[in-house]
């Protein structure tokens, strides 16, 4: 089977992380987040890719140069202009000629969906799109689904109050389509999957979905994109080693609960709680850094305090003293 990832947006919910990288290249723990998803997808048969890219196509390009991620083929589909979701979809599968059942999935979903049930779902089925659920606690921040007792879709509700909510199922950004979806896209115009096209499946019987309780996360804001590390980390997805071989850690320094990437340094007395610092990051003597991302060779200068979901961009300097809360560094407005 083949797979249409999405990795066309800007990512403006993490800037300044992603000024000039497309989120899906923004690393997670000791790779690219791309990389986690394609070799998940790899897990499950997948055995060509096609990426639908739209910000920076060039950083894939630079990093795949022979054409493969996480040892999967690749195919480019470089929008035009941006053509939303169902508008990206189309443009992909017609790019690389795809012309069987297919998955789409956004790039910026980490999971451990069983997408091969998914597939054997949607051929029990039938249907010309199945959909994977995923349960949450507040369903008034999502499109819910309205489910029929044979899994079928019957309808969206967008954004309803918790208590009237008809589920707390939500699309969780995983599909399997057919072909014949893909005539269903208009081609002048920019086109939304989940606001135009499930929602007229769903009203003539086509659509269908499955329920799923495996891990799931949205990676594309900074509160998620923090948890998407130390779930790597603490036993949520397993224990990796938080800190690189290469970092430099002082001995009087406390680090907890965080991922230290290549080449970062923690000086003397240094704290360093629930935070990433991604490669070449200083944090100087004395500094504290919690809750917080310090961008590819960025420093924290000496005293210095970052805490609150601050994102500090790629090669900025936080003075010595200085007192950063739930700040971007450089704010870009």
């Amino acid at each position: 089977m083949q797979a249409i990832v999405l990795v066309g947006g800007l990512g403006t919910r993490l800037r300044p992380l992603t000024a000039n990288t497309p989120k899906q290249m923004l690393p997670v723990l000791d790779r690219p987040m791309i990389e986690h998803v394609v070799g998940h997808l790899a897990d499950h048969g997948v055995t060509r890719l096609v990426l639908s890219v739209g910000f920076r196509p060039e950083a894939f390009l630079e990093a795949y140069p022979d054409g493969k991620c996480a040892g999967m083929p690749l195919h480019y589909a470089v929008e035009p202009e941006p053509l939303d979701t169902a508008g990206a979809i189309r443009f992909a599968a017609d790019h690389a000629e795809i012309d069987n059942t297919f998955l789409v999935l956004n790039g910026d979903i980490l999971t451990d969906l069983d997408i091969s049930a998914l597939s054997k779902s949607h051929q029990a089925s039938g249907a010309l799109g199945t959909i994977a659920l995923t349960e949450v606690d507040d369903p008034s921040r999502y499109g819910v689904v309205s489910l029929g007792v044979d899994s079928r879709v019957l309808g969206f509700v967008e954004k309803p109050h918790r208590d009237e909510a008809p589920s707390r199922w939500v699309n969780a950004g995983t599909y399997v389509l057919e072909p014949d979806v893909l005539k269903r896209i208009a081609v002048d115009r920019r086109v939304s999957i989940e606001r135009e096209v499930f929602p007229a499946m769903a009203d003539e019987g086509s659509l269908w979905a499955l329920c799923s309780d495996a891990y799931w996360l949205d990676a594309g804001t900074p509160e998620t994109y923090l948890r998407a590390q130390t779930d790597l980390i603490d036993g949520s997805r397993g224990r990796l080693d938080p800190i690189a071989a290469n970092a430099v850690v002082a001995g009087d320094a406390t680090v907890e609960h965080s991922v230290i990437m290549g080449g970062a340094v923690i000086g003397a007395r240094a704290q360093v709680c629930d935070a990433v610092l991604m490669e070449g990051a200083v944090v100087e003597s004395g500094a504290v850094v919690t809750n917080s991302v310090v961008g590819p060779g960025s420093r924290v200068g000496s005293g210095a305090s970052v805490t609150a979901l601050s994102l500090i961009g790629g090669g900025q300097l936080v003075a010595a003293g200085a007192v950063v809360v739930g700040a971007r560094i450089p704010d870009e407005g």
